[in-house]
């Protein structure tokens, strides 16, 4: 298949409503470019992604807006890692410019009735809007419909409670590629591997459909396209203590699996415990991917580390966007339903270049100090 043939089967399939990896390429580079091109994710529900530059406010809406004296409530999952914190900051930024009032930022640990009890409480103060994103869509779908039904303009990230319809519950739903992410990780992985070895995965063992998505793009992308990459071995696991969860199973892997080459961990946070196990058991020739930009894993892809590559979101951009879909409900604007960021494969060759594309702000001293 010719890469004109191929590009045109990708895209009947997305315009049928399924997801292909890029892969049948011999070379992960050549992956890797055509993933920054195109979004792989499907929504939530199934919905096709519309790109975050369709979402447009004009200066006459963003007056209307202001007049309003909107208020906000964030109510995030988590809030322990860099994503969690560039999101509410390109929430806030945006919020700024349109004259809307954060009201409250709330973090639920990864626990749905803690969310639950957020949600309750910023009900509380009756704001205009929530942006959120659900724990575990069933176990808190009672409280987003309570808030949608008492009036607030709900916009989601990632993923939608169940019995809710974007335009009617919700306004819409903001993601990362994570389709698109986890396929940059396997062709990270492949690259760094040569297209050979015996690999372990460490996923989240949630019923949380983005880090799902990340999990089976990457399990296929492997399957499909490296046929001497072989997955021996899988744990999950389930938090809050993600990077000492992951430390404990990537050394349960590396035990049982004295011959391992690689590991995929499913985001960052638990990518380094993943880095512990391997500097715990000697085993400096380990190659770790993973998704999600943090500092900490960027320090170590800058210093030639374990980690050789990752997939990253763009969490302000998605923040931004999340904000302006915001003033689309209150201004009764049609949205789209899914709204979704392209992938961005980053290795050392690239990094502070991708950090400040995904935090709109210059790399830190400790990972600039740390390049060689």
């Amino acid at each position: 298949m010719n890469n004109v043939t191929r590009r045109a089967v990708l895209a009947a399939a997305l315009l049928a409503g399924t997801v292909l990896s890029t892969s049948a390429f011999a070379d992960p580079k050549a992956a890797l470019a055509e993933l920054q091109t195109k979004v792989l994710s499907t929504g939530p529900l199934g919905e096709q992604p519309s790109p975050a530059s369709s979402v447009v406010l004009g200066d006459d809406e963003i007056a209307k807006i202001k007049a309003m004296n909107a208020t906000a409530a964030i109510v995030m999952h988590y809030g322990g890692n860099d994503w969690s914190r560039a999101q509410v900051e390109g929430l806030k930024d945006q919020f700024g410019k349109m004259g809307i009032k954060v009201i409250a930022v709330t973090d639920a640990g990864f626990k749905p009735e803690k969310q639950v009890a957020d949600i309750e409480t910023v009900m509380a103060q009756k704001p205009t809007i929530i942006v959120s994103v659900p724990t575990d869509p069933a176990a808190t779908a009672g409280a987003y419909k309570a808030a949608a039904a008492a009036g607030t303009k709900i916009v989601f990230m990632e993923n939608v409670p169940p019995g809710m319809k974007a335009g009617q519950d919700y306004v819409s739903v903001v993601s990362a590629d994570n389709y698109g992410n986890g396929v940059a990780a396997a062709h990270l992985m492949a690259e760094a591997l040569n297209g050979k070895g015996k690999i372990g995965l460490v996923f989240h063992a949630a019923d949380f459909f983005v880090t799902k998505q990340r999990y089976t793009a990457f399990k296929k992308t492997i399957a499909d396209n490296y046929p001497d990459i072989k997955i021996v071995a899988e744990q999950g696991i389930g938090g809050p203590d993600f990077t000492g969860d992951a430390e404990k199973a990537a050394s349960a892997i590396l035990t049982s699996n004295p011959g391992l080459n690689g590991i995929w961990a499913v985001w960052d946070v638990p990518a380094e415990g993943v880095i512990s196990a391997a500097r715990n058991a000697g085993r400096d020739d380990l190659v770790i991917t993973t998704i999600d930009l943090g500092e900490n894993v960027a320090i170590d892809i800058a210093k030639g580390g374990f980690v050789k590559g990752l997939g990253a979101q763009r969490p302000f951009d998605q923040g931004v966007t999340e904000a302006k879909l915001a003033g689309y409900g209150l201004l009764g604007k049609k949205a789209p339903d899914f709204v979704a960021l392209n992938a961005l494969p980053v290795t050392k060759d690239n990094l502070l270049d991708a950090w400040k594309t995904v935090y709109r702000t210059e790399a830190t001293s400790k990972i600039k100090g740390s390049m060689n």
